[in-house]
């Protein structure tokens, strides 16, 4: 009596689709789905079972994939599968991102790329879920100088000191400056207390020749400039 072949495993329909996703990304990153580029991030923290549902569960908690990466640890983790890893996971991919766009405005950069200070900011301010005050300071020639976080609020506060944001021009020789911060709220419209703030900067400025260019608010969905709203 011939012995039969003994079966061979099946084969997880998981790990087939890895390999489609896995080639789909290397040929074309950027045509993947914010859930689909989500799901394959999560197959270096999760191994050995699919990704998709809950890269789609996380996508539908935190609205896209720049939302997910920026939410808070402890939100992240009332989602069903996340745990430690998928946490430090995500956390790690945030700060490598904000780090790459701070290395990049490290170069000389002058008004006439305003849009990658937008960017910047944008990357590094507008998900944050408490407020942030920055200055961009700026040499002559409106290049960057440096990039600061002057102080952190709470979620509808941030103090701003005149002298202390013009203390800190002075030290590092700029000439002009940048404020930036946040509304996490979303909504960029400048509160009465931006405005008056922002005067008093401005003002103060004025007599040690520190022009202030601009306040910008950054919101969720968009940006406000308090000098194209003429409030400077």
């Amino acid at each position: 009596m011939t012995k039969g072949l003994e079966e061979r495993p099946a084969v997880p329909d998981y790990l087939g689709h890895r390999g489609r996703l896995r080639d789909r990304f290397w040929e074309n990153p950027d045509g993947l789905q914010d859930y689909e580029l989500l799901e394959f991030l999560l197959f270096f923290a999760i191994k050995r079972q699919d990704t998709k549902s809950l890269a789609k569960a996380l996508i539908a908690q935190f609205g896209d994939f720049a939302e997910v990466l920026s939410a808070d640890p402890k939100r992240l983790k009332e989602v069903a599968g996340v745990g430690d890893v998928v946490v430090e996971l995500l956390k790690t991919v945030n700060a490598a991102s904000k780090r790459q766009a701070r290395v990049r405005v490290r170069k000389p950069l002058a008004l006439s790329t305003w849009s990658q200070v937008i960017e910047y900011c944008r990357s590094h301010m507008a998900r944050e879920s408490k407020e942030q005050f920055r200055i961009l300071f700026l040499d002559k020639k409106n290049n960057l100088i440096a990039d600061e976080v002057q102080q952190q609020g709470t979620i509808d506060h941030t103090p701003a000191y005149p002298r202390e944001v013009m203390g800190r021009a002075y030290n590092l020789g700029a000439t002009a400056i940048i404020l930036v911060h946040n509304h996490p709220t979303g909504d960029p419209t400048p509160s009465a207390a931006d405005i008056e703030m922002t005067k008093s900067i401005a003002q103060l400025g004025k007599g040690m020749n520190v022009m202030v260019h601009d306040h910008i608010i950054m919101g969720r969905d968009g940006e406000t400039s308090l000098r194209q709203l003429r409030l400077i």
